[in-house]
């Protein structure tokens, strides 16, 4: 979002106090962001908020003279490079869906060529109403983006459909609506994440505690990034990062099997699963009765998906993952010389660390290198993370490049020095 120009526009309701901290999300990333509020806006949220929060003059008015004395809304609506209502009132998406041009808010909508996002935002009953979800229907159709709402408590004391997403949510959702021409613009991204389920019997599995955050929150940072993402993952309760092509999963072999169809034409494959190293070595038809005191499991190896993308011959950048309970840096150092890894990051686990948590820290090590970062969330560790990788992918292709180079100058040295020699 760096330097993208957002227009933000406030409409009217109990929402609209979290439209400041969406401001402030969205500068945060780097955006330059514009507000303008409705008139009903003004009854919820002062402009002061939002200048203070912006540093610019919020505009609340078509007929504002020193402004509009220039065209102020048409040189609003072409500075706009990304439009987002949020919140969006059912008054206010109806106006946008028919077309109307009565404030300043909705003549900047008819007026822009930029893209339009609305963050829809009032009593449940009111959403699931027949003419809102038809207009919601008209606004899709023709590319509008709606983002939620979000399903909970509401204001008024209800519950259902109708809330406006949280801030976060917003600000991920937005940042694939912008034009990315990011430093892996054009380049795949093989990503898994969560754990993995290995079948005892039909209502029984052998797991972990894995929850998949990391991963998804690496997803989302490569995505900004500018790559084409994959993200195979094992089962998690997590919604997918906008942009993002998810293929969902069960089992490793099943984990293998999704990486092995996607892995052609990878540049950057990043393993952030929990993959189980061992299944039972058979599933039960049925389920396994409570007998005797005791129950003998056997299990086997499952398939190392790490090391099988990386032994392979037209191998990407490699990324691993370590979970490790003790002995962090030397588990993980010795995963990475034993994988032929490019990079690996480290993390302890454990009862009260990473597992189930929004916070976590790593130790990236690499052959020559090391680095660590947090601890911080999950989402900014992600991206963090990100550009680590992005740098050291960068410097292996420079790498290859001096080295592709120079083996082409010998052999031209070398059939230079061949037609000299005398027959």
């Amino acid at each position: 979002m760096q330097g993208k120009h957002i227009l933000l526009g406030v409409t009217g309701g109990i929402a609209a106090y979290k439209a400041a901290d969406l401001a402030r999300r969205l500068i945060e990333r780097g955006a330059q962001v514009q507000v303008v509020m409705t008139a009903a806006a003004r009854k919820f949220v002062t402009p002061t908020t939002f200048q203070a929060l912006t540093g610019r003059a919020v505009r609340t008015s078509l007929w504002d003279a020193a402004a509009e004395a220039a065209m102020g809304h048409i040189e609003l609506a072409r500075w706009a490079e990304l439009v987002v209502i949020a919140p969006a009132s059912a008054d206010f998406i109806a106006r946008l869906a028919h077309g109307l041009a009565e404030d300043l808010l909705s003549t900047l909508c008819v007026a822009t060529s930029a893209p339009i996002a609305v963050a829809p935002a009032m009593n449940q009953l009111m959403w699931r109403n027949a003419a809102t979800q038809t207009n919601v229907e008209l606004l899709r159709s023709r590319g509008v983006q709606v983002l939620g709402p979000g399903i909970g408590g509401q204001a008024c004391g209800e519950y259902g459909a109708g809330r406006m997403l949280e801030s976060l949510e917003l600000v991920d959702a937005i940042a694939p609506l912008l034009s990315v021409a990011g430093p892996l613009k054009g380049r795949r991204v093989l990503i898994t994440a969560g754990p993995t389920r290995e079948c005892i019997d039909p209502v029984r599995f052998v797991s972990n505690r894995s929850s998949g955050k990391m991963g998804f929150a690496v997803a989302q940072a490569m995505q900004e990034a500018g790559a084409d993402v994959v993200l195979v993952t094992g089962p998690v309760c997590l919604p997918t990062p906008m942009g993002v092509q998810r293929v969902d999963v069960e089992s490793c072999e099943q984990m293998y099997a999704a990486v092995q169809r996607a892995l052609p034409g990878t540049a950057i494959f990043i393993g952030t699963a929990a993959v189980a190293d061992y299944r039972p070595i058979s599933c039960a038809e049925q389920k396994i009765k409570k007998r005797n005191d005791k129950l003998n499991l056997e299990l086997t190896r499952t398939p190392d998906i790490l090391a099988q993308v990386s032994a392979g011959a037209r191998r990407p950048f490699v990324v691993g993952f370590a979970a490790e309970t003790e002995a962090l840096e030397q588990h993980a150092r010795e995963k990475l010389l034993a994988k032929n890894l490019d990079l690996i990051a480290a993390n302890e686990v454990g009862h009260t660390k990473a597992f189930d948590c929004d916070q976590n820290a790593l130790l990236l090590l690499w052959r020559g290198g090391r680095m660590e970062l947090g601890p911080t969330s999950k989402r900014e560790l992600g991206r963090q993370l990100t550009r680590v990788i992005i740098e050291r992918y960068e410097q292996r292709e420079r790498d290859a490049r001096v080295a592709s180079s120079g083996a082409q100058g010998e052999a031209h040295t070398g059939a230079e020095s061949s037609r000299a020699q005398p027959r």
